[in-house]
């Protein structure tokens, strides 16, 4: 297959595997060109033309469910790998001089919240396949979506994600804000968190996300209902998030929804289109397609925000990770919050190199 992706929803028992038998994925520039297409979804943080938005033709689609299976079905798939030799992720200084470049807005008051990102360059292990990536993820992070992407265009991708972006079943639709960040502690391990007391800082970045997305909705005239925020559990993290949910009817319009709502505060910032084009003239790491979107698109779509996702080449994985400031945030402990989002894929790499060790 020229390109492929396959998937496990949060919770799911199965794996869905989706491929185009031939030529390159359809590539587009904005999300209202994915109005009333089927397939795929593999969007980065800014389309362009190096990285556009892709849709990967169904031309297969089948339901795995057992490793012996998935393992069967992948072999002799070809694992894409555009970008030859990557580059080395920020060190500890480069951090630190870009956090100084966020921070300094948000204390003048331009910004209400930004997002940093960072990206580190792991060695892959020899031996060490897309594929046992993929398994290690599905049996390390069962609340998560998890998937693994190939195209000639993006290259190979691994998200193991606890942010939904937009998903619509039937005559339902729901969103979430999701935003806030703590690491459970040894003794809450086996638990899901519901001890945590929260900062004020995530609760007011929190509720930063929940008012942007009420924002999106109102101003598209679509009624809703809101929950109230929750921690929610993603692997070794806890996060806040309240959920949107609303009907469908003539007001709903796929593609204009999905714009309004990407890039989120939870990625980007506040106001969003000065914040967006701060991150792209001032961060030190491309995107790419990390903390865009990815999922399947069709009768049944669930798309999730690309957050703790490496691109994995032949020597090695880069992985990134964000962290959302305020003007209150401190620089070691937004590198920290980094350092525990960037264990999410580093794990599934140490996994899998014990076994084959």
């Amino acid at each position: 297959m020229s390109s492929f992706a396959i998937y496990r929803l949060p919770y799911a028992s199965r794996c869905t595997l989706v491929g185009q038998t031939d030529g390159t994925s359809l590539a587009l520039q904005s999300p209202r060109q994915l109005q009333g297409r089927e397939g795929f979804v593999v969007a980065p943080f800014l389309a362009s033309d190096s990285q556009p938005i892709l849709l990967i033709r169904p031309d297969r689609k089948e339901v795995l469910c057992s490793d012996r299976e998935i393992t069967d079905c992948m072999t002799g798939m070809t694992f894409h790998d555009p970008y030859g030799e990557l580059s080395p992720g920020g060190d500890r200084t480069t951090y630190a001089a870009d956090f100084s470049v966020f921070h300094a807005p948000l204390v003048a008051g331009r910004f209400q919240k930004i997002v940093l990102a960072r990206c580190a360059s792991v060695p892959r292990p020899a031996g060490l396949s897309p594929v046992d990536l993929f398994l290690s993820a599905c049996k390390l992070y069962p609340r998560m979506f998890v998937a693994l992407v190939s195209t000639p265009q993006s290259g190979t991708w691994l998200t193991a994600t606890p942010e939904m972006l937009l998903e619509h079943s039937g005559d339902e639709w729901r969103t979430i804000a999701l935003a806030g960040t703590m690491r459970l502690s040894a003794n809450d391990l086996d638990s899901e968190g519901e001890r945590q007391k929260w900062s004020e800082k995530d609760i007011r970045e929190q509720h930063y996300v929940a008012t942007y997305v009420a924002s999106c909705l109102q101003r598209l005239g679509i009624p809703y209902e809101e929950t109230s925020p929750r921690t929610v559990r993603a692997a070794d993290l806890l996060h806040l998030r309240s959920d949107f949910t609303f009907t469908d009817d003539s007001h709903i319009h796929f593609s204009e929804l999905l714009e309004a709502l990407h890039p989120t505060p939870a990625v980007c910032g506040l106001p969003d289109e000065e914040a967006f084009r701060f991150i792209i003239s001032h961060e030190h790491a491309p995107r790419r397609y990390y903390s865009g979107y990815m999922g399947p698109l069709g009768q049944d779509t669930h798309l999730f925000v690309s957050l703790r996702c490496m691109l994995i080449a032949a020597r090695h994985c880069l992985l990134y990770a964000g962290s959302g400031l305020l003007k209150e945030s401190d620089e070691q402990q937004e590198w920290l919050e980094t350092e525990a989002k960037l264990e999410t894929m580093k794990k599934c790499i140490a996994a899998k190199k014990t076994s084959i060790s």
